[in-house]
C-alpha cells in the first residue's frame, strides 16, 4: 500500500512538473512569438475585396469587374439555419469556447504523433480559421499553429462571437472565384441567403473544407457526400430533427453556375467606365466595392445593339454567303456526342448560334445545335445565300439546299422577329454607333463593334476614320461665319489645284457621280452632297481659317489636314468626335464634353464622385468663351477644349459658334433629310430631324450623323483593314438604316422639337437662279433664311444683269 501511495505521489509530482514545464514552454513561446503577431484591431473595420459594379442610368447591371465575386453581409442577414450548418460542419462549440478547442487540439496532436502526418483533421476553431485567413500563411508548422492559437485569444477578446462568425462567412473561399457566403449562394444556386433550402445550406457549409475539389460543380458526388456529413452533424447537434434530415438528404442538388445577371449588353461602354474609374480612384477601384452609376440608357443601348447588328447582317447578306465557318468529317452514323464535340470550339456571338449541318438535300437541310435541338432550314430561307465572289459580285441563286450547305458544315443561325431560325454568318465588316445628349454631353448609348468577344477594339472612340461628306457641315459653318449664306450660288464645274504630292502635280477633285450641275445654291449643294462646291467654298474662305475654325467643334489640329482635301472629309475622327461636333448644331452653338460616369459611391453608399458637366444654358447671358481645342485626348479619347475648366466653373457650356450660324447649318441639314441623301430618314415621319451622310473614296467608310434637339447619334460602317465596302455602299445605304432603326426607338413617344429661330435671322424671298433678293412680283421667288446683316447686304447689291461681270466672276471663283 505504501508503495502504491509513493508511486501516486511521484506521479503527482511528475504531473505538476509537466504542467509547470508546459506552462513555461507555452509562456516562452508566447514571449517569443507575441511581439511578432499583428494587431487584431484591424478586424474591427475589415475592408473585404468587393468587385466594381457598373450600372446604367436606371440602375441596371452593365458589368462587374474584379478577380473575386463577393457581396459582404451582416450576420443578421444570414439565416439561423445557414449559420447552424456552418457551426455543425466546423465548430459546434463556437459560442462556448474562448477561441480554441483544447480537446480538438489534443486530438490533432495525438494524430500527428501517432500517424507522422503534418496535416490532420480537427484542431482549428472558426476563430482560429479567421486568424489564419487574415493574418497567417498556409505554411504547416508548429510555430504557425501557436501563432494561430495566440491570435485566436486576441480575436476573442477584441470582437464578439457574431462579428467573428460574420468575418468567417464573408472571407471564406467557396471555389469558382466566389468569396463569402452571399456570393456562393448566388453563384451555385442563383439565390439570396433567405431563399436557400436546408440541403443547400448544408452543401454551402461543406464547401470551404475543399473549395476547389469538393464543390458541387467540380466533384458533385464528393460534394453530396460531404453535404450528408454536414446534415448528420446538424442532426447530432439538435439543429434539425429526423424529418428535416431525411427530407434534406433526399433532395437532389441543383447547383449550377450562375454568373451575375448582366441586364444591359454594353461591354465596350463598360470597359470605358472601368478605365475612367481606375484613373480617378486608382487600381484598388476594382476591389473596394465601388458602385458606378453611368449615363447609359438601357433601352437605347438595346436599340443600338439591335440596329447595328441587324444593319451589318443585312450588309453581309447583300454581298453573299462566304461559306461554312468550319467543317467536321463525320461518319453517317455519328452520334449527338460526336456532334457536340464538333461544335465545342464554337461559341454564340451577338445572337448568332453555331450549328452543325447533319443532313442536306434539295429542299432543306437539318442542323444540330449545341443545346440538343435540331432545326430545319428550307430552300426559301437560303435564297439570300448566293456565293460571295468579290465585293461587287455574287454567284447564282441556289437551286438546292445542298448547293449552300453540306453535311459536316459548321455555320451560324439566328432567330428572326417571328422566332424562325434562319441562316446567317459572322460579318467581316464592322460598325460603331454612339449617341449623346446635346445639352450636357451625357453618352446614352455606345457600341464599338459587332461583338466585344470577337474584338475589343472600340471603334466608337478609338478609331480614326475619314468622315467623307459628313464633315461638310463644319466647312459650311465656317463659310457662314465669313459672309456666305444658304442662298449663295457657287459653280459646280471642273476645277484643278496644284498639288506637288501628286505625280502630275495637280489635284482634280470630282463629284461622286462624275457629273456637274453648274451654278447651285449652298442649300441644294449640301442636300445633294456636291463635292466640288465644298472644295470651292473652302478655297474661298482659306484652308488656314477653316483649319483653325474646326477647333470650335472639339477637333484637335492633329485630326484635320491643312489642305483642300479637308472639304471632302479627309480628317481622322471617331464617331464620338463626330457626335460631339454635330451637337454644336443641335444645341444652338455650344461645345459640350461627352461624359459617361454620373456618380460613384463606395461600399457604404457614400458618394465619392458626382459628375458636374457643363450644361447648355440658353437663358444665361454670359458664357465662357472657348479657345482652340487641345491636342491632348480626354478620357474618351477625343480632344477636349482648353476652356472646359472655365465652363465647369460656371456650370454653363461655352458658346463656340453664333446661334444663328448653328441654326442655318441645322436648316440645311434638315433639307438633307427632307429631300437629299438622307431622305430615307423621313420614314420616321418626323420634321425635326437633321443629319448628313458620308462616304469616302472607294467606299471604304460609310457614315450618317444626325440629330434633333434632344439627341445626337453618329454611325460608322467599314472594314478594319480599310477594304472597300463595295460599289454602291454609300452612307445612305450602309449606315443610315442603322441610324434610322436606332432613332425609331430613341424618339418613340418623344414629341417633335422644332428648332427655334434665334434673333437676328431674316426670312427673305430670293431668286433661286442667282441667290439674290427677288422682286416683290417675281413668281419664281422662294423663301430663304440668313443672318439679318447678310440680307441687308444683299439688298444693296445691284439687280442681276446690271453687273454681269461680277456675277460671272463669282460663279468662276466659287
Amino acid at each position: 500500500m505504501r508503495v502504491f501511495l509513493r508511486l501516486l505521489r511521484y506521479a503527482a509530482y511528475l504531473g505538476v512538473a509537466g504542467i509547470l514545464i508546459g506552462a513555461a514552454a507555452l509562456g516562452t513561446a508566447y514571449w517569443l512569438i507575441a511581439p511578432r503577431l499583428p494587431s487584431v484591431d484591424v478586424l474591427k473595420d475589415v475592408r473585404l475585396q468587393v468587385p466594381l459594379r457598373v450600372e446604367s442610368a436606371d440602375g441596371k447591371l452593365i458589368a462587374m469587374f474584379g478577380e473575386t465575386k463577393r457581396t459582404p453581409v451582416r450576420i443578421e442577414e444570414v439565416p439561423l439555419q445557414l449559420r447552424n450548418a456552418f457551426l455543425a460542419a466546423e465548430d459546434a462549440d463556437f459560442y462556448k469556447h474562448s477561441g480554441i478547442d483544447p480537446s480538438g487540439i489534443l486530438r490533432a496532436v495525438w494524430l500527428t504523433a501517432t500517424t507522422g502526418r503534418k496535416q490532420v483533421a480537427g484542431g482549428s476553431t472558426i476563430t482560429q480559421q479567421v486568424a489564419r485567413m487574415f493574418f497567417l500563411s498556409p505554411e504547416v508548422s508548429y510555430t504557425r499553429k501557436l501563432s494561430e492559437i495566440f491570435l485566436a485569444f486576441r480575436i476573442e477578446s477584441a470582437l464578439s462571437k457574431d462579428d467573428i462568425l460574420a468575418l468567417y462567412l464573408n472571407k471564406s473561399f467557396f471555389g469558382h472565384r466566389s468569396y463569402g457566403i452571399a456570393a456562393a449562394a448566388e453563384f451555385y444556386y442563383g439565390k439570396k441567403l433567405d431563399q436557400l433550402t436546408l440541403a443547400e445550406c448544408a452543401m454551402l457549409a461543406s464547401i470551404p473544407k475543399f473549395p476547389s475539389t469538393g464543390n458541387p460543380l467540380s466533384r458533385p458526388e464528393r460534394a453530396k457526400e460531404r453535404r450528408g456529413y454536414v446534415l448528420g452533424r446538424m442532426l447530432d447537434d439538435h439543429y434539425i430533427d429526423q424529418a428535416q434530415y431525411s427530407a434534406a438528404m433526399a433532395e437532389p442538388d441543383t447547383a449550377q453556375a450562375h454568373e451575375p445577371p448582366v441586364e444591359v449588353d454594353a461591354p465596350y461602354f463598360a470597359e470605358l467606365v472601368r478605365l475612367e474609374v481606375m484613373e480617378r480612384l486608382g487600381n484598388n477601384a476594382l476591389t473596394d466595392g465601388y458602385r458606378v452609376r453611368t449615363t447609359l440608357d438601357a433601352t437605347l443601348q438595346e436599340a443600338a445593339n439591335n440596329a447595328l447588328r441587324n444593319g451589318l447582317l443585312l450588309y453581309d447578306q447583300r454581298h453573299g454567303f462566304r461559306g461554312a465557318e468550319g467543317h467536321a468529317d463525320l461518319a453517317v452514323d455519328a452520334t449527338p456526342a460526336q456532334w457536340n464535340q464538333a461544335l465545342a470550339p464554337y461559341r454564340p456571338l451577338a445572337g448568332l448560334v453555331p450549328a452543325l449541318v447533319t443532313a442536306s438535300g434539295k429542299d432543306s437541310a437539318t442542323l444540330y445545335l449545341a443545346d440538343g435541338q435540331s432545326i430545319l432550314l428550307e430552300l426559301p430561307a437560303l435564297q439570300w445565300a448566293r456565293r460571295y465572289l468579290d465585293d461587287d459580285h455574287r454567284g447564282p441563286a441556289p437551286k438546292a439546299a445542298s448547293d449552300v450547305l453540306k453535311a459536316g458544315d459548321v455555320v451560324r443561325v439566328t432567330r428572326d422577329d417571328k422566332g424562325t431560325w434562319t441562316l446567317s454568318q459572322l460579318p467581316n465588316a464592322e460598325a460603331a454607333l454612339v449617341a449623346l445628349r446635346p445639352d450636357d454631353g451625357a453618352v446614352v448609348s455606345l457600341i464599338g463593334g459587332f461583338s466585344f468577344a470577337r474584338s475589343k477594339f472600340n471603334r466608337a472612340t478609338q478609331s480614326a476614320r475619314q468622315p467623307g461628306s459628313g464633315f461638310k457641315p463644319f466647312i459650311y459653318s465656317a463659310a457662314f461665319d465669313r459672309g456666305f449664306t444658304p442662298a449663295s450660288v457657287l459653280n459646280d464645274a471642273p476645277v484643278s489645284f496644284p498639288d506637288p504630292s501628286r505625280p502630275d502635280g495637280v489635284w482634280t477633285p470630282k463629284n461622286d457621280d462624275d457629273t456637274f450641275q453648274g451654278p447651285i445654291r449652298l442649300r441644294d449643294a449640301l442636300a445633294k452632297s456636291v463635292n466640288l462646291i465644298s472644295v470651292r467654298l473652302l478655297d474661298a474662305i482659306s484652308v488656314r481659317y477653316a483649319h483653325e475654325y474646326m477647333s470650335r467643334f472639339g477637333f484637335s489640329p492633329a485630326q484635320i489636314p491643312q489642305s483642300l482635301s479637308m472639304a471632302l472629309g479627309s480628317a481622322a475622327v471617331a464617331p464620338l468626335a463626330m457626335a460631339r461636333g454635330y451637337a454644336v448644331f443641335a444645341n444652338g452653338g455650344y461645345l459640350i464634353d461627352p461624359y459617361i460616369v454620373s456618380e460613384i459611391t463606395d461600399r457604404d453608399g457614400k458618394v465619392v464622385y458626382h459628375a458636374d458637366p457643363a450644361v447648355v444654358c440658353h437663358s444665361c447671358t454670359d458664357h465662357p468663351p472657348l479657345p482652340p481645342a487641345s491636342a491632348t485626348p480626354g478620357p474618351l479619347g477625343i480632344g477636349i477644349a482648353n476652356a472646359t475648366d472655365a465652363a465647369d466653373a460656371t456650370h454653363s457650356a461655352g458658346r463656340t459658334i453664333d446661334a444663328r450660324n448653328a441654326y442655318l447649318v441645322s436648316s440645311l441639314l434638315r433639307d438633307v433629310i427632307r429631300r437629299g441623301t438622307g431622305a430615307a430618314a423621313m420614314s420616321l415621319k418626323r420634321n425635326d430631324l437633321a443629319g448628313k451622310t458620308g462616304t469616302t473614296n472607294d467606299h471604304r467608310d460609310a457614315w450618317f450623323t444626325g440629330f434633333n434637339s434632344t439627341i445626337v447619334a453618329s454611325c460608322w460602317v467599314g472594314f478594319d483593314d480599310f477594304s472597300t465596302l463595295g460599289r454602291g455602299e454609300f452612307g445612305a445605304k450602309a449606315a443610315l438604316p442603322i441610324w434610322i432603326d436606332f432613332m425609331r426607338t430613341a424618339l418613340k413617344d418623344v414629341p417633335e422639337q422644332p428648332f427655334d429661330m434665334p434673333p437676328g435671322i431674316a426670312r427673305v424671298r430670293i431668286d433661286p437662279a442667282n441667290g439674290l433678293l427677288a422682286g416683290a412680283d417675281d413668281p419664281n421667288a422662294i423663301l430663304e433664311v440668313m443672318k439679318t446683316e447678310d440680307a441687308e447686304r444683299l439688298a444693296t447689291q445691284p439687280p442681276p444683269g446690271q453687273d454681269s461681270t461680277r456675277q460671272h466672276e463669282a460663279y468662276d471663283v466659287f
